[in-house]
């Protein structure tokens, strides 16, 4: 049985970017991840103790998302790694970053990133 938990669509302003521009103004990003993580105790318990709190993913997404990169590649990277160092039962970790407004002169909603990262140690 795979079970997930999803946080959609969240907004960000955030200073990422190659160019100096992009780490004086900002740019505003969209992120989605969804977690694989064992879901069965709180199914039947109804207990917030027994499954991953949406709360203190969104505190990791958000310090993760407050600490300037150059690519996309290192922010999406490191809020997986930190998901999976926070909470040893998550299996895997889906992240999609998107840079809302890039500078690259073409009309989009965006570009960025997709990581699925695996817990090799819940295999």
């Amino acid at each position: 049985m795979a079970d997930f938990i999803s946080l959609r669509n969240l907004r960000f302003h955030a200073f990422h970017g190659v160019l100096p521009q992009e780490r004086k103004v900002g740019n505003d990003y969209r992120l989605s991840l969804r977690v694989e993580y064992p879901l069965e105790k709180a199914m039947e318990s109804d207990d917030l103790n027994d499954t991953l709190s949406y709360a203190e993913v969104l505190d990791i997404v958000k310090y993760e998302m407050n600490i300037p990169s150059a690519l996309l590649e290192n922010v999406a990277y490191r809020i997986g790694r930190h998901l999976l160092e926070a909470f040893s039962e998550i299996r895997s970790v889906h992240i999609e970053l998107i840079k809302l407004n890039p500078p690259m002169g073409a009309d989009g909603e965006g570009a960025g990133v997709e990581l699925h990262l695996i817990n090799d140690k819940t295999r």
